[in-house]
């Protein structure tokens, strides 16, 4: 993609804009405070706070945990809109490319509902509408019957492609196909300058984290090889192919000892062993490396797309931790149980 204005000036807007909604997230040192609220106390916070809005529209039609969870879903497409919005030129390319992840969940989530016979409504208003499939087109996908409908409404966008072969029944492969395609489309979209090259590594790093996750997911159930590979995304910033098809090879035990191979194991060491009996600390501290990796990548070139993915994150685990605490409260868990799930 060529644009006519290179350069950092280009970034300077947005960027700017950036650091100022990245002002208004909910501090770290609140969130252990809410676990202290019940569900009412949660909703009267955030009602008071950047969801207001949201919630003061939705409260007419929702209550309780209903509300806050359809809050936190439209201020997070508004958010992002926002994003697009404001920007222009190549910003508004990558972020355009980067939140295509959102079209790849929602397309997801309606088939999964399909395949489970969810209800109708219950499909649509899990949807978020963050990319660049509108709220009624998703809304109008969802109600569609049959999947030769669904993937007719998606011939003219990017996602045909890897729905087409899907005839319904098992989600693995149209799931892994849509993943493909979102971070082949990303990894293409980063150019060769400098401050790109680091974005570039950026997009790579995250390909590591989903991989990781995906391995130890697959070998604890002891998923065949071929199995497993056909999960793996190439692309990744350490984990090659090469690697890739090492660690699918070996045992469990000798799979928890090779992460001592790689720079996730500093994340790693402390929550995974051959007999772990759960994945969350493993998800949730490879979620926190997420994090400070994007933060302190995005201090490297302020004036570049950088900044604006770390907030698109950052942004994002403020809406998990905020439905994690009210789910948590909802269903009377443990402030430790839902501490484990927090990534601050």
């Amino acid at each position: 993609m060529f644009f006519n204005r290179r350069g950092s000036k280009k970034y300077a807007y947005i960027t700017a804009r950036v650091r100022a909604m990245k002002s208004k997230l909910i501090q770290r040192e609140v969130f252990p405070k809410m676990m202290n609220m019940d569900l009412a106390e949660i909703t009267r916070f955030i009602g008071e706070s950047e969801y207001k809005q949201d919630v003061d529209e939705l409260a007419q039609k929702y209550s309780g945990i209903d509300l806050v969870e359809h809050a936190l879903n439209q201020n997070l497409a508004r958010t992002y809109r926002k994003l697009l919005r404001v920007s222009q030129d190549e910003p508004h390319y990558l972020i355009t490319e980067y939140l295509r992840y959102w079209d790849i969940w929602n397309i997801k989530t309606i088939l999964r509902g399909k395949y489970y016979g969810a209800p109708l409504e219950e499909i649509q208003e899990a949807v978020v509408a963050a990319g660049q499939l509108g709220y009624r087109q998703l809304v109008s996908i969802a109600s569609m019957e049959s999947i030769n409908d669904i993937k007719v409404a998606l011939e003219n966008t990017p996602y045909h492609s890897a729905v087409s072969d899907y005839q319904g029944g098992m989600l693995s492969t149209v799931e892994n196909n849509l993943d493909k395609l979102y971070y082949s489309r990303i990894l293409s979209s980063v150019g060769k300058s400098k401050g790109e090259k680091l974005s570039l590594k950026f997009i790579k790093t995250e390909i590591d984290l989903k991989n990781l996750k995906t391995l130890f997911r697959t070998k604890k159930a002891n998923l065949p090889r071929d199995e497993i590979m056909e999960l793996l995304i190439s692309g990744g910033a350490e984990l090659k192919d090469g690697d890739l098809r090492r660690l699918v090879s070996l045992s469990w035990p000798d799979f928890i000892k090779s992460m001592e191979d790689y720079s996730y194991w500093s994340a790693l060491s402390e929550v995974i062993s051959e007999d772990m009996p759960s994945l969350i600390d493993m998800e949730a501290e490879l979620d926190k490396y997420a994090m400070k990796y994007s933060s302190k990548v995005s201090h490297y070139y302020p004036l570049s797309i950088l900044p604006i993915f770390d907030y698109i994150i950052r942004k994002n685990n403020e809406i998990k931790n905020l439905r994690m605490i009210a789910r948590g409260k909802e269903s009377a868990l443990s402030n430790d149980i839902i501490k484990r799930h927090l990534v601050m």
